[in-house]
Order: structure tokens, then sequence, then C-alpha cells
């Protein structure tokens, strides 16, 4: 088999037992299977839930708790516990693996976004397995990404994953909920996640975790955009991720034939906050959507916002919102500049947004 980059995200389900310790069967299946595809020869790069799940009983709650600081705490004790196992478990293979805590921050940052893929691609040519979690100990916002689901499909966008596996406890997306209705029927392969599958899957599986089958769905919907393809399902046995590669696994599969790869630089613009907007002409919207064109001043005749160059801002056509960039003009520059052709133009840049730092919605 071609040798790929996997990320593998494993969610609390798939990791604890039901009293929110960290099960020795579940966590021994796992080590085997990601050990069986290292050793094919695959790169491999494992989001792993389970922090909260394993700290929460050591700080005598008897159940997972509910409060942020609970979370923050039960997080901060079971980080170190999670990660000492994989160690101790990774070692008997002679495999090294890597702690990395990340926030929302590292992806919406360009400096530290391109520190992390530094890191990442650093690792995996050195065979060591990062091993990735939310750093939810300081952070508010990423205990809301659903049991680390939209995290691991930002980590597959980040290093170009050939492949996402989302470990779960239920076996893919169905027609229906197979809980109410036993004549559901999954769903296999998908092309194209819309809204009305996002309508009804919703809902957590686990009391362990915290994210449902919603919650997958919009990470494989963003893996998808960024040219990775994605798996969500489950499986048992050393076997089970090779499986999947193979596409025998119990779950179901999303890929796209148009998705294409997009470049680290777009994929920041599209993460990053935005500083403003820029409303364009028709000609202008052809020619950056159509024509695979840069927008120059003269497409610009109207501006929202404060920003600097080199910040993000959106592109509207009207009121509709077509696209972000990033822009290589201040509001202030900006301002003397709209709607002027190249010519008029001294002491100032060609372009307004470069067509290489452009994505389109």
């Amino acid at each position: 088999m071609e040798r790929k980059r996997i990320v593998v995200k494993i969610g609390s389900s798939s990791l604890t037992n039901s009293k929110g310790e960290i099960d020795q069967e579940k966590f021994t299946d796992h080590i085997r299977a990601i050990t069986r595809i290292k050793q094919e020869g695959h790169e491999v790069l494992l989001v792993s839930s389970g922090a909260v799940a394993a700290g929460f009983r050591k700080l005598g709650y008897s159940s997972r708790p509910v409060t942020l600081k609970g979370k923050q705490a039960a997080a901060a004790v079971g980080q170190s516990v999670l990660i000492q196992r994989y160690s101790e478990e990774f070692s008997t293979y002679n495999i090294t693996p890597a702690q990395i805590l990340l926030t929302r921050t590292d992806f919406s940052e360009k400096k530290r976004y391109k520190n992390a893929y530094s890191t990442f691609s650093e690792l995996l040519e050195r065979s060591i397995i990062p091993i990735i979690n939310e750093n939810d100990t300081v952070s508010v916002t990423e205990l809301t990404f659903g049991d680390n689901d939209m995290l691991s499909a930002l980590v597959s966008g980040l290093v170009h994953a050939d492949q996402l596996i989302i470990l779960t406890d239920v076996n893919g997306l169905y027609d229906s909920n197979p809980n109410n209705n036993p004549d559901a029927k999954r769903i296999d392969h998908i092309e194209e996640i819309t809204e009305e599958m996002l309508g009804f899957a919703s809902g957590a599986g686990s009391k362990v975790g915290t994210g449902g089958m919603q919650s997958k769905l919009l990470a494989a919907r963003y893996a998808m955009n960024a040219g990775v393809k994605v798996f969500v399902g489950t499986g048992f046995g050393e076997d089970k991720l090779q499986n999947i590669l193979e596409g025998n696994g119990d779950g179901t599969y999303f890929e796209s034939e148009t998705c294409t790869i997009l470049p680290s630089n777009k994929q920041w613009v599209a993460l990053t906050e935005v500083s403003g907007k820029l409303f364009i002409d028709e000609g202008a919207v052809n020619a950056i959507v159509s024509g695979g064109k840069s927008l120059l001043p003269a497409g610009v005749y109207a501006f929202e916002g404060n920003f600097e160059k080199g910040d993000v801002v959106e592109v509207y056509d009207r009121h509709t919102c077509i696209g972000r960039g990033e822009v290589l003009y201040s509001s202030e520059a900006l301002e003397n500049a709209m709607g002027k052709r190249t010519g008029e133009l001294d002491d100032y840049p060609i372009e307004v947004i470069h067509r290489n730092n452009w994505v389109k919605i």
C-alpha cells in the first residue's frame, strides 16, 4: 500500500470505561492498531481525547464535571496520566510519542500556524508519533470543539494528511436515528455534507465524551474542504486501521472527487479572525471567482473596519460574502487607492488581495 500521512482521532468513549477510567483493553487495542500501520510505513498523528475523562475521578468527582473549572482541573490531572500511559505502551514497540497541546490561537495566528507545521514536520521526519490534545486547562473556547473532532480536522488540514480517521462508538452516519428507527440504514459513502445531514446528526452518544455525530460531520466537512479523506466509525483489533485504509472499515467514508488540497497559507486565511470587509464590483467578482485573478484596487468600491497590511478581510458581492483573503493594504491606504487603476497608483501594491492568499466561500 502507498505510504500515507494519517491522523487518527480517538474519542473518550473509545478510550475509557463507563466509570471514566482508561480502559486497558481498549487502550491496548488502539496502541496495537496504530503500531501496525506505522510498521507498514505510514506516518501517524494521534489526536486523543480522554484527559478530562481520565482525570475527574482523581479529583473526587463521581461523574464528568459540568463546570468549566471542573473540566479544566480534571484535564490538568488527566493529561499527565494519559500521556504517561501512551509513552509506556508505545515504548514496548520502540516507538517514541511527543505530546502537543494546542489552542485555537495556534491555528488563527499566522506565525504560530507555520511554527506548528514545522514542529509536526520535524517530528514525523524523525518517526515520532505526535499525540495531540486541546490545551483544556487554560482554554475556554477549545472545550466547545466537541471531543476533539474539529481539532483533528484542523490538524489533518495543517499537515496535509491523506486520511483522517475518527474512531467513535457509533459505526457511521445513518439516514435516521438508529436508536429510534430499527429500519435506519447506514450511509457508507458521502461526497457532500448537507445542512439536512447536520440537522438529524445531533446529540452525543456517550456520557463520557462531549462530541456527537453532528460535531463529527462538521469536522469531516472542514477536512474535506482541505482535501483530506475522512472515515467516521468504529473498529476492533490490531487490523482495524489497516482495514479502514483499505476501504473495509465499519463506518462511513467521506470523500469528494472535486476536493483539492488547500495550501497551508490558504488554510490559515480560512481559519483566522477577520478584521474588516471589502465590497467589490461585478467585474472584480468575475475576475477573482471565475477567472482566478487577484483583487485589484479598481474593483473595490467600499470597505468596513480598521485593518493593517497582512490582516484577513471578508470580500462581499453586495450583501453576499464570497470569500476572504489576506489584504496587502491598510484601511487607510485602501481609502486612497480603491477605485483607481494600476497606472494611477504610486507607491501602492498592485493587488489588494493576491490570488494565492484568497479563499472562496
